[in-house]
């Protein structure tokens, strides 16, 4: 059975999130037959990689997805490399669905990490299990 454009939007969520995150610039987000078409433009190879790291994560074979992402240098890569002031900062809002592990895992690479998330949010966040799509976290280097 076909999957409608908005089940496939949300099913890729953390992709169009991720190009959000690292500055890109999302061009096309829309169905091409039964496959979601995204077109967006990041600032180098690596932002690039980072993306399609993404999109493997949230399925290996992506067979419902055809993504065009191409590079622009002039757009303003991510601050993931540490920073004069002692080390980049993110910022992350909560899509629905999400958990601070969810979000480790994305930024990280480990679940586990999660309690770092935490940390730096605890001005916010009383509890690790309670987080509300909408929320603006910040997402330590």
């Amino acid at each position: 059975m076909a999957q409608t454009e908005d089940q496939l939007k949300a099913k890729y969520q953390t992709v169009l999130t991720t190009i959000h995150d690292v500055n890109g610039s999302l061009k096309n987000v829309n169905m091409e037959g039964e496959k979601l078409f995204i077109r967006a433009e990041v600032a180098n190879d690596q932002t690039k990689n980072h993306v399609w790291d993404v999109i493997k994560e949230v399925d290996p074979s992506y067979s419902d997805l055809h993504a065009d992402i191409v590079i622009n240098s002039s757009l303003t890569p991510p601050a993931t490399a540490p920073a004069a002031s002692g080390g980049a900062q993110r910022t992350y809002t909560v899509q629905p669905g999400d958990t601070l592990s969810k979000i480790a895992e994305q930024f990280y690479g480990k679940a586990s990490a999660y309690n770092k998330i935490f940390e730096a949010n605890r001005h916010q966040l009383s509890d690790a299990d309670h987080i509300r799509a909408g929320q603006e976290l910040v997402i330590p280097a």
